[in-house]
């Protein structure tokens, strides 16, 4: 079941969580330095896909200075390059915008997705100073159906003196391979807490008022 837990756009705990999240965003970032024959296998089980990156991930964002200091362009720049094959930014916004998707025109939609990506990764790159050294991403035994189309992978997240977090990724396979599209961390998937905020700023100021919304909270 989803937790209904959600928060403000520049709630406090979504700081907390940025650890946690970059850690999971980390697993995609392996390409920076991961050699071609590294790349994920797009026919590969899901966990495989996964684990295919994770491995050399944190040594990548480690290895990279200018992602170290949370240099955005720097971060934007490897989110165009490396992590928009892998994950489905414009999927994840049109869930977490719901039944107003269908609302919004296409121009909408467009403008939405590239605000809502812009959100994700202010909180990326807000929270790279906080990977140390013993930083790992551990993927768990697969135990759903390989050849769905829909799973969740399993993973714990650690760091140097904090607690292990699960952290799940729901995945879906595409004819480009596994992509994607959502997170759960502490018991909180990243849609279902995004969708409560989406609906309550849509319902007060419309589309258009939360793209702006998005827009001035990445400005600051």
């Amino acid at each position: 079941m989803l937790a209904n837990t959600h928060y403000p756009l520049n709630h406090p705990i979504l700081g907390r969580m940025a650890a946690t999240i970059v850690l999971c965003a980390a697993t995609l970032l392996a390409l920076i330095s991961a050699p071609a024959q590294a790349k994920p296998d797009p026919k590969a089980a899901p966990n495989e896909f996964v684990q295919a990156v994770a491995d050399s991930a944190l040594q990548a964002v480690k290895g990279d200075p200018d992602v170290k200091r949370g240099d955005l362009n720097r971060i934007n720049q490897l989110v165009d390059e490396l992590i928009l094959p892998y994950v489905n930014f414009e999927k994840t916004t049109r869930l977490a915008a719901g039944r107003y998707w269908r609302q919004a025109s296409p121009e909408q939609q467009k403008a939405l997705v590239e605000a809502f990506r812009g959100t994700l990764v202010r909180t990326y790159s807000g929270a790279l100073s906080s990977v140390d050294e013993v930083s790992r991403i551990e993927i768990q035994p697969f135990r759903g159906d390989a050849n769905a189309d829909d799973v969740v992978v399993r993973s714990l997240v650690t760091r140097r003196n904090a607690p292990a977090v699960a952290v799940d990724y729901r995945l879906e396979k595409t004819p480009e391979g596994w992509k994607v599209y959502d997170l759960n961390i502490e018991n909180i998937w990243l849609i279902q807490n995004y969708r409560n905020q989406f609906a309550q700023q849509i319902q007060q100021s419309g589309i258009d008022g939360l793209i702006k919304a998005l827009n001035q909270s990445n400005a600051n």
